[in-house]
């Protein structure tokens, strides 16, 4: 499972009470959204220990179309390696 919210939310910080703000504007609340993973009984297709070391590098919304390529092993000419948040860390990556 890959869970990643669709957007941030003020809730009240500043007297701001929305979301969607220009990127330049735009409060933390409404730029940093929660992202879960959880590999169940396929865990042991990812090197935990790897991604663990990853788990503070700066993703976004960008990144979930090339990890799920990569995670099922799609191919494709527009798939990137370096948007995969998985790349590197599925046992057998090079």
């Amino acid at each position: 499972m890959f869970y990643v919210s669709d957007h941030g939310e003020s809730l009240g910080e500043n007297g701001i009470w929305l979301h969607g703000m220009p990127r330049a504007l735009a409060p933390r609340a409404q730029l940093h959204v929660p992202a879960l993973m959880w590999f169940g009984a396929s865990h042991h297709e990812v090197d935990l220990a790897a991604l663990r070391r990853k788990r503070n590098q700066p993703y976004s919304h960008d990144h979930l179309f090339h990890t799920v390529l990569g995670f099922f092993e799609i191919e494709s000419a527009i798939y990137r390696p370096d948007l995969d948040i998985l790349n590197g860390a599925r046992h057998g990556d090079g």
